[in-house]
């Protein structure tokens, strides 16, 4: 299945696309196309909120944005493996059972997953600025971000069918 038809099944179901990527068998190189897939939409939905602070503030737009890639492109995945393990030796203390692939795997789809609403966030906040709205798709982003990680844990580490 395409990774964007995944993307839309997983907002209907990520329990059963986390089951169908875990079914396909460990593969490293999918999960770090993944998370930097996931980085680099995390960079776009940053560059209109990044040229309306240059716009705003007179600062230069591409200091920013080397800023941001820097951040988000280069550093964020390491940041992502480190976090994962974390998540993995949380998971294995509450009773699941697994292999750190599982916590690699549903957190790294999940920040790809979920960036169609960090795309609009970022739409957002580079259109409409700081204000009820930029709070209300961050919100919504935060519990959709909740909702695929914490169902993608429990089918990757307590889901043994």
């Amino acid at each position: 299945m395409a990774v964007t038809t995944d993307i839309v099944a997983t907002y209907r179901g990520p329990r059963r696309v986390i089951a169908r990527l875990l079914s396909m068998g460990h593969r490293e190189d999918r999960l770090l196309a993944f998370v930097m897939f996931g980085c680099a939409m995390a960079f776009v939905a940053q560059m209109p909120r990044l040229a309306r602070e240059a716009h705003l503030t007179g600062q230069e737009l591409n200091m920013l944005l080397g800023g941001a890639l820097l951040g988000l492109v280069f550093m964020a995945p390491l940041a992502l493996y480190a976090l994962s393990l974390v998540l993995h030796l949380l998971a294995r203390i509450l009773g699941g059972q697994g292999e750190a692939y599982r916590s690699r795997l549903v957190l790294f789809w999940t920040l790809l997953a979920s960036s169609p609403l960090l795309l609009l966030n970022g739409l957002v906040a580079g259109f409409i600025g700081p204000g009820p709205a930029l709070n209300s798709v961050g919100i919504l982003w935060l519990a959709v971000v909740l909702w695929f990680w914490l169902s993608g844990m429990i089918e990757a580490y307590w889901n043994r069918t």
